[in-house]
């Protein structure tokens, strides 16, 4: 079983995998700096102001919670029940953008990758298997 295992791991497409989920948890990293960073504060000025993150609903309050009501981390670690929709705002322009930085990314290994196979379909070939035994066969009917 250890064996059979080993195997396992050691095929390339398992590596790759790996190479990759771990590429993508630091580029899901920068994209949610870039998200938290940059992009909400600039929507935020723009907008005068508007804080996505500090925008939410509360549902219930526990008993003994006597924090601020304006928190929403700390409501959210005493346990209140809160409808945080500037968090999952915040969370959708984090896969919007990602999923168009994978876009461009597909697109331009595409179009690297069509524009290789084009270069590779226009040098010139040699002739046919047809053109070569119509050849053969001509040069025998020359023999007597």
């Amino acid at each position: 079983m250890w064996k059979d295992f080993k195997a396992f791991i050691a095929k390339g497409n398992v590596m790759d995998l790996a190479v990759g989920v771990i590429i993508g948890a630091a580029f899901g990293a920068i994209v949610t700096s870039l998200t938290g960073d940059l992009i909400m504060p600039l929507i935020g000025w723009i907008f005068g102001g508007f804080d996505f993150t500090s925008h939410f609903v509360v549902l219930r309050l526990p008993a003994d919670y006597h924090g601020s009501m304006a928190d929403y981390a700390a409501l959210k670690k005493a346990g209140a029940a809160v409808i945080g929709y500037g968090a999952f705002l915040t969370a959708v322009v984090n896969f919007v953008i990602l999923a168009f930085v994978i876009f461009m990314m597909v697109r331009f290994v595409r179009k690297v990758t069509e524009e290789s196979e084009g270069k590779a379909e226009a040098a010139p070939q040699g002739p046919s298997e047809v053109d070569l035994l119509t050849e053969i066969r001509d040069e025998l009917k020359k023999r007597p």
